[in-house]
Order: structure tokens, then sequence, then C-alpha cells
């Protein structure tokens, strides 16, 4: 049996020419299913886990392993089932895959659980293989994501710099995620399609309004986003997601971990809510659909 650094490894070696060299965007090898090293000799080492970190120094990045280990313990848990069930529904509807293989992108892909997740329903409904890539800054992210037995590449890199050469992909997912839109243009195929996934004024309610006064500080606007997003693609589409669960006290913990929204929070508060013996969590969001801009 290969060991996980080695299935990885491989995993990437079939597919090393999507590679670019992040410093000098010249073409990439998987050597001795050990490092990705570029023409001009930039190199980088695959680590134990099976991932490659392609960084070229230490970013300053405020999410951490508890924040990732918990929101992969919600999604084990069902938490973001609908979203991943949406998603995989727009994948297919816009025809993936193509052909008898389709390539995904998750850029800020996190802890890997959306990923892996649609990478396995679109498999499952389509028979063909389905390529999953994940990639994000936070190295903790990415060593959280190492450890989903879904066949995936996984990337530590910086999106401004991402390491794949020009339409490398027929999908690229965006999921509560910052964006950079010109690499987001340059990665996608001509006949691809990205999905940008952001917060309406219903995500997380119920804690923001246990956790604050006011529920105005802390309401999120999905506005702003949209007309970004429109400005670099085409906008085919829309659709609003919303559904509630009930967590039992087991998952409140990791529901305050998961999300940013308990950074300001008084320590009092956050004692109270993981008291109750469960909480009805509200899930709103909404999903852009885009492709690139006809010339």
């Amino acid at each position: 049996m290969m060991n996980k650094k080695l299935k990885r490894a491989s995993l990437m070696k079939r597919h090393e020419t999507m590679f670019q060299c992040p410093i000098c965007a010249t073409n990439m090898a998987v050597t001795d299913l050990k490092s990705l090293i570029c023409k001009n000799g930039h190199t980088f080492d695959i680590a134990r886990g099976g991932y490659v970190n392609v960084t070229t120094h230490a970013p300053s990045v405020k999410y951490d392993k508890e924040l990732f280990e918990a929101r992969r313990m919600l999604a084990a848990r069902g938490f973001f089932e609908p979203l991943s069930g949406a998603l995989t529904d727009r994948l297919e509807q816009a025809g993936l895959p193509f052909c008898n293989f389709v390539s995904i992108l998750d850029a800020g892909c996190g802890e890997g659980s959306h990923l892996a997740r649609i990478v396995e329903k679109l498999q499952m409904r389509s028979g063909s293989p389905v390529l999953g890539v994940g990639l994000d800054l936070a190295k903790a992210g990415i060593v959280s994501a190492t450890k989903q037995e879904r066949e995936a590449i996984w990337c530590v890199a910086d999106l401004a710099a991402a390491p794949f050469r020009n339409r490398s992909f027929d999908a690229i997912l965006n999921i509560l995620s910052p964006s950079n839109y010109a690499e987001f243009e340059r990665l996608l195929s001509d006949d691809g399609i990205v999905l940008k996934v952001i917060p309406k004024s219903g995500y997380l309610k119920e804690l923001r309004g246990f956790l604050y006064d006011g529920l105005d500080k802390q309401a999120y606007t999905s506005e702003d986003a949209a007309e970004r997003f429109s400005s670099h693609f085409d906008l085919i589409d829309r659709t609003e997601i919303a559904y509630s669960k009930r967590l039992d006290q087991s998952l409140l913990a990791p529901l305050i971990k998961m999300t940013p929204l308990s950074w300001r929070a008084e320590k009092e508060r956050i004692k109270a809510f993981l008291k109750k013996e469960s909480a009805v969590t509200t899930v709103h969001l909404d999903i852009l659909a885009g492709r690139k801009k006809t010339k």
C-alpha cells in the first residue's frame, strides 16, 4: 500500500502539466515523487501529508488549526450538506463533466470539506473522473485538508500567484473566501464556470444575535461582492440558499470556533452560548455563477 505522501505525489505527477512556477511562471515537473521543480530550478518539496507549499514567505494568517478542525467537524455532521448539494447541482447544470474528465479548483479551500464532498458527489453522478485541487494560504487549513480521504491535490499558495498554468480548470469554487478575479480569469478554461458563495443577511443570525446587541453591526450584505463579481465575469445566474439546523451541545463549541464572528465577542456571552443544550443556526448564502466575459 502506498502511503499518503506517495499517493498524492503520484497524483501530482499524473497532472504535472497543470503546474507553473509561482516565482518565474515556467513549467514544473514532479521529480522522484518528492519535489515540484521548475525549469529554472525553483524547488518546492512535497510534505509528508501529501501537500505542496509553494509560498515564498511565511504569510500572516489569522485562521488557525482549531478553526479548520471545527469546520471539518461540522461538515462531517452534515452542517454544509445543502450547500455542497446546491453547488454540485449547479456544476452539473453547467454541463460538467464536459467530456470524460473535469478539473475543479477550490480557491480558499480551508480544510477541504466542500471540495471533497462536491468531487465525491459529481463523480458518483457522472461516473467520470473529477480532479479536485484545493488551494489556501493558511497552512493549517491545508494540513487539515490532507486528512480527507478523497483523492485531491492540496497546495499552500498565495491566490495572487497560483501555481497553475493558464486555463487549467473547468470550474473554480470560491466559498466564503477572498477572491482574486484576475487570477480566476487566467486559470479558468474558456468555457468554464466560476461559483462564488457569499453570505447574506441571515447568515448565522441567531449566533450574531446572541453574541452582539445590535445585529446591524454584524449584518452581512452581498451586494458589493456581487457587483465586483459582475465587473469581472458575466453573471449568468444567482441562487439564494437558506436553511436552518438545530445543533446539539457537542457542536456549539465547533460553531463558535469556526467563525470569525466570535473573535470580538465578550467572553461571558460565548460562555453563556456554550451552556445552551442546543441552538438553531441559519445558513443564508448567495451562489453567484459566472463565465468569462465575451470579448
